[in-house]
């Protein structure tokens, strides 16, 4: 193996970008934005699935949220990607217009909202019966019970399960790849053929994600500690990775 050049990193690979160096910070910024953005998206549907798959008096949203769960949590994320660049455009026109990164954030947004229903769906039902029936004492309809009572208290232990996915989410996005999103993976496969130092961009490349991870790691343990109920452990949701 020849010897490494990182000074590579400081020449100018033409165009709008001055060197390697900051063509890496933009697309570690691409990134990041997938990333922030789908774990929005996955937040949200995975809350309102984790939520109707519990509804003791409604079978047929639970069946619905099952089959939410199946569906995306079955389907291999690239097809996923696949799907939503080149069939759904086509399915329905009005989405025609749409650019590639919003088609990605709904790809790995609807792909870890199955995850986050499952684990949401774990820590409400770990939760003690007597809270329900607190709930139903005080007058709360099912909408102010979830909210005021049980959600709170299930988000709360379901942090060291988002804490992976949170991480997943983040190391997922190099699938935009596939679809011409200019992140870190992209960065590598172009940066190494121009240079033809492959290794020193995949190894930078691969230093941003686990620092990346690592601090978001960190985030969500500082979140944990100042939030966790204690004497609750969730089996069988993945596991926290603090």
């Amino acid at each position: 193996m020849g010897k490494w050049d990182w000074q590579v990193f400081l020449e100018d690979p033409g165009g709008k970008i001055p060197t390697y160096w900051q063509w890496l910070v933009s697309a570690w910024g691409w990134t990041v934005s997938v990333s922030l953005c789908s774990l929005v998206v996955a937040l949200v549907l995975g809350s309102l699935v984790g939520v109707i798959r519990t509804l003791p008096d409604s079978p047929w949203l639970v069946r619905f949220g099952n089959a939410w769960v199946e569906l995306f949590r079955n389907v291999p994320l690239l097809v996923q990607i696949f799907l939503w660049y080149h069939v759904v455009p086509k399915m329905f026109p009005v989405m025609s217009g749409l650019p590639p990164f919003i088609l990605v954030v709904f790809a790995l947004g609807f792909f870890t909202s199955a995850r986050i229903a499952e684990q949401l769906r774990s820590g409400i039902q770990a939760l003690p019966k007597g809270q329900r029936y607190a709930g139903m004492a005080v007058g709360f309809t099912t909408p102010q019970y979830y909210r005021y009572v049980i959600l709170p208290m299930a988000y709360r232990i379901i942090i060291p399960p988002l804490t992976s996915e949170s991480m997943n989410i983040f190391k997922n996005s190099s699938v935009a790849f596939a679809v011409s999103i200019p992140e870190m993976i992209q960065f590598a496969m172009q940066a190494g053929e121009e240079t033809s130092r492959v290794t020193e961009m995949y190894m930078a490349v691969t230093v941003l994600y686990v620092i990346s991870a690592m601090v978001i790691n960190r985030i969500m343990a500082w979140v944990e500690k100042r939030v966790r109920v204690p004497g609750f452990v969730v089996a069988g949701t993945g596991g926290g990775g603090h």
